[in-house]
């Protein structure tokens, strides 16, 4: 499987979710709003300045856009997704919104202080495991050189319980990415792992 076929079948999944369940949290396979809100707030300790520029990789219908509407960041968001349908969702559902761009793709057409990343690495459908994990640090490199001050993402945990685990799924080693991020990116990393969900949030600031 190459890298277009991967991403194709990834795109026809979340946008069945779509269909089923429109531009919400369930839509975009999250459990429910108040997990998706709790992984947001997490992403946003990224962004020091509430100015500041923001590439939402994956963004589905632009939830993160909202919440950081609601937070008070006021800065220029990107929002980039592998799916047609999600962007034009997101499209609509913030036509008056000024300060922000959707693009179809996997790689943005132009930098932003800070990248961001919710749930795309989570879903891996039959995608083998070393075909799958080559494919997110491809997604990392590109936000490092997307984000000029530093990226932020997650992803579930391999320190889950073993009897909740689906096959579907990608269970990150929360300790390899830390140290993938140290030794490549930034010597300034956070690991967080410590709010209630299964899964981890990195953040990686630059000089």
């Amino acid at each position: 499987m190459n890298a277009e076929d991967l991403l194709g079948d990834i795109a026809f999944y979340y946008e069945d979710r779509l269909r089923q369940f429109g531009a919400t949290a369930a839509g975009v396979d999250w459990k429910d709003e108040a997990s998706q809100t709790l992984r947001f707030d997490q992403l946003l300790k990224l962004v020091a300045d509430p100015a500041a520029s923001v590439i939402d990789f994956g963004c589905g219908a632009g939830a993160l856009l909202g919440h950081m509407r609601r937070m008070g960041f006021s800065g220029a968001y990107r929002g980039l997704d592998i799916s047609a349908d999600m962007i034009g969702a997101a499209s609509s559902r913030y036509a008056d919104e000024t300060q922000a761009v959707f693009e179809v793709g996997a790689v943005p057409s132009a930098e932003a202080d800070y990248a961001a990343a919710s749930g795309i690495f989570n879903v891996r459908l039959d995608i083998g495991d070393d075909l799958w994990r080559s494919h997110v640090l491809a997604t990392l490199a590109r936000m490092d050189r997307a984000g000029r001050r530093g990226f932020a993402f997650n992803c579930l945990t391999s320190y889950g319980d073993a009897d909740l685990m689906k096959d579907y799924l990608f269970y990150a080693d929360p300790c390899f990415y830390f140290d993938l991020c140290k030794r490549m990116y930034s010597r300034h990393v956070a690991l967080l792992h410590d709010y209630g969900l299964y899964e981890f949030t990195i953040i990686v600031r630059k000089d």
